[in-house]
């Protein structure tokens, strides 16, 4: 993953909202329909904490999702008048191999933009960064009744798990 940081008050300076996300897709490869989807699971999950998804077209088997965004500020150094941006590359279809799974697109975008937030299901499987290498994992059982998700009290034998989390 590539990274490149200027600061915002350069002449190079992004003129556009931060964060940005950039997919680029090939247009002849006909990956506009992908890009456009990956674009709206992003804005459906992050909303108004993304400032812009843009799609760029492309050519030569391009598919390539970008972050530019602005770098975090260590609180114990004195703040800079000029905040920093920096570009990332989220996602490279030939470095990476193929296309991402929407939920590791978004958790990518998650750790840059808001660290700290929680994606849900989309994080049942997945350690965060600062999490010390604990991860869940499937153990392929289903809990015991009373252990993990939520409960219901009153029935024949005083709890009864939801069918949702079975």
């Amino acid at each position: 993953m590539a990274d490149a940081s200027t600061p915002a008050g350069d002449a190079g300076s992004p003129s556009f909202p931060l964060p940005r996300v950039t997919i680029k897709f090939c247009t002849q490869c006909k990956w506009m329909l992908r890009a456009a989807y990956f674009a709206q699971e992003l804005l459906s999950t992050f909303s108004t904490a993304l400032g812009e998804v843009a799609l760029q077209p492309s050519t030569g088997g391009v598919f390539i999702v970008e972050i530019t965004a602005t770098a975090p500020t260590d609180s114990s150094t004195v703040q800079s008048p000029t905040p920093t941006t920096v570009q990332k590359v989220l996602w490279d279809r030939k470095v990476d191999g193929g296309f991402p799974e929407t939920k590791e697109l978004k958790r990518r975008v998650r750790d840059i933009i808001q660290p700290d937030r929680d994606l849900g299901h989309v994080d049942r499987d997945h350690a965060r960064p600062g999490d010390k290498g604990q991860k869940t994992e499937k153990s392929g059982e289903k809990p015991k009744d009373g252990e993990g998700g939520p409960v219901f009290e009153g029935t024949e034998t005083g709890i009864k798990k939801c069918e949702d989390c079975l």
